[in-house]
């Protein structure tokens, strides 16, 4: 349960004296680092050129993608039209590069492929009818067999490189360097009886042909291409998704072919795939409460019935990041390296070509099938593609970045200056170093020195004879819900044996932890369900914290990572029955505290 730690967390602008900072001045390259700005952006967003997305309807293509992100105006396929109120700063369209752009061949009548029986059924308005082209599809994707689809003669492969040619030019068209990023992008769909997707990312204005789930389901065999198109040059990586929906199989402690992990995968895995996505709408992967039982916030938009069907979860193991991480640790005290050493990052994974974020104006993620409050409530579509309320209006990436660019961004992702949202743009730092207790986080200068003197979330620390100062500093949205806490959890491992503490660091409104129940009060809850509306009464604008592990050992292995929450806010449901004039939906919770997961910071022992 979280815990009250030897810290000292306060609110701003409350005031707290600084200590002198360290005397030395800072060189160059660490001034540099210190001139990073937060940017926000999707990494995980598909549009009608995603076969199943074509299949709800969605006729986005990457240009509009792009156009909204960038703030402007976007039907969705029922005819709504949605726009951001505050554009995004970057944007990955990761359409799914198997049969990538089908949609666009099928519905052109120049085309062999609208010709397939395939194209009729896809095309059918019936969503019923449309989902059998899905499920025919996931089988083809399954067994890498196109002549499932009615394609003998190769017109399916050269759709999909005409298209992923058309994708790239859409992605080098949005680009604009400093205002708005478009990256280059696609997903790497690989279903082995689970899920085991990666979206793969380019920092550059031009990629090879993908290297698809049809070319190989097994992750290692993907690692082989990235290595060797970064051998060629090329600046690309590889971000785990959905990792709730893998049944325990996304941190496996065997690899594809049954094997026990080793040194040689555990820096393969993290040199290819430096973070991971922790929050999206088909759900949050932070944790499951089965595996936190002692973290009050752990039950926090759990979805554990996939879209598309109606058989749920069992295995949550091996199946969510913290557990992932403490895996990780485990592997590094028992056999000397940590095959799970990933930073954190958010997106959407919506299929309408809109970044799903906003709760107060959701757009859905499934187009005819949730494209309505409607829809949405009256679960029309759910035997079909599982239940549309349980889904999230989440999450994006934020980045500390030294400018808004594609090898700035990339970089950022790439030594994991990276943290995830729920679709909040709370601004959140996080550093550790053994001598940062002379400087206050919120106060003048105390970024510079805290990279002069430490390293930001991502980075590596060796344990010394002094226990790390943590410092903390998170801002709330600025318009959006004050914060109710910042709280560290910290996770080790004692002889092969991983651990993890919840401690509740900066707290709003002058609450303490009680030393009896190890919890804090409540921050309260001014949410009208009726009328979906809240107010900034109670929680604070900004919270900040100096801290040291009360109970630190340098001979364990152990990361720390930062969540923040905000008060309770009107979840989207809420929003939607509001408008429709109804009761929130039983089963569901009408309220949410929308989060921050920074990146964490790993603390090894020193070297024997």
């Amino acid at each position: 349960m979280p815990r009250a730690a030897s810290v000292l967390g306060f609110a701003l602008p409350a005031l707290l004296a600084a200590l002198p900072a360290p005397a030395a001045e800072p060189s160059d390259e660490v001034a540099a680092r210190a001139q990073t700005q937060l940017l926000f952006g999707d990494l995980h967003l598909h549009t009608g050129w995603s076969f199943d997305a074509f299949t709800f309807k969605t006729l986005a293509t990457p240009d509009d993608a792009y156009r909204f992100a960038q703030g402007e105006a976007v039907a969705q396929p029922l005819g709504m039209t949605f726009r951001l109120d505050r554009p995004l700063d970057f944007l990955a369209v990761t359409d799914h590069a198997e049969y990538m752009g089908l949609s666009r061949a099928m519905r052109d009548p120049k085309s062999p492929v609208s010709r397939l029986p395939l194209a009729r059924q896809a095309l059918d308005p019936d969503p019923n009818v449309s989902g059998k082209a899905f499920s025919l599809f996931t089988r083809a994707l399954a067994t890498g067999d196109a002549k499932m689809l009615g394609d003998d003669k190769g017109e399916i492969a050269k759709a999909v490189a005409d298209s992923w040619a058309l994708a790239k030019d859409a992605a080098n068209r949005h680009n604009r360097p400093g205002a708005f990023t478009a990256l280059i992008a696609y997903e790497w769909t690989a279903s082995p009886g689970y899920n085991l997707h990666r979206n793969v990312i380019f920092a550059d204005d031009d990629a090879p042909q993908p290297f698809t789930s049809l070319d190989s389901q097994r992750p290692e065999d993907l690692w082989d291409w990235l290595e060797a198109e970064r051998a060629e040059g090329v600046k690309v990586l590889a971000i785990p998704h959905n990792m709730n929906m893998s049944e325990g199989n996304a941190f496996a402690l065997v690899d594809s072919d049954g094997r026990p992990l080793g040194a040689d995968y555990a820096a393969r895995r993290t040199r290819n795939e430096p973070v991971a996505e922790v929050t999206q709408v088909k759900g949050t992967s932070e944790t499951h409460p089965t595996l936190s039982p002692n973290d009050e916030f752990a039950d926090f938009e759990i979805l554990e019935v996939p879209g598309g069907g109606t058989k749920r979860i069992s295995v949550f193991a091996g199946g969510y990041a913290r557990d992932g991480l403490m895996r990780g640790l485990a592997l590094q005290d028992a056999m000397g390296f940590n095959a799970f050493r990933f930073g954190f990052v958010g997106a959407t994974d919506s299929h309408v070509g809109m970044s799903a974020i906003d709760e107060t104006d959701y757009t859905g993620s499934s187009g005819v099938a949730d494209g309505t409050p409607e829809l949405r409530l009256d679960c029309k579509y759910c035997k079909g593609f599982a239940d549309q309320r349980a889904r999230s209006a989440a999450g994006l990436t934020a980045v500390w970045a030294r400018a808004n660019t594609r090898d700035d961004i990339f970089d950022a992702i790439a030594r994991k200056e990276s943290y995830a949202t729920t679709g909040t743009r709370m601004a959140v730092r996080f550093f550790a170093g053994p001598d940062l207790a002379g400087i206050a986080p919120g106060t003048d200068g105390w970024v510079e020195a805290a990279y002069r003197a430490g390293v930001p979330m991502g980075g590596d620390l060796k344990a010394g004879d002094r226990p790390p100062v943590f410092l903390v500093w998170a801002r709330k949205d600025v318009e959006g819900a004050n914060l109710d806490r910042i709280q560290i959890v910290k996770l080790w491992s004692r002889d092969g044996k991983a651990q993890e503490e919840v401690f509740d660091v900066a707290l709003s409104g002058g609450r303490e932890v009680d030393p009896r129940t190890g919890r804090a009060p409540p921050v309260g809850n001014t949410v009208d369900a009726r009328t979906a509306t809240y107010d900034n009464t109670i929680g604070a604008a900004a919270l900040a914290a100096r801290w040291r592990d009360p109970e630190f050992d340098p001979a364990l292995p152990a990361a720390y990572y930062v969540r923040v929450l905000e008060i309770p806010t009107p979840r989207w449901t809420t929003y939607d029955a509001a408008r429709l004039g109804r009761e929130p939906p039983d089963g569901l919770p009408a309220t949410i505290q929308e989060r921050a997961y920074t990146s964490a910071i790993w603390v090894d022992p020193p070297a024997p």
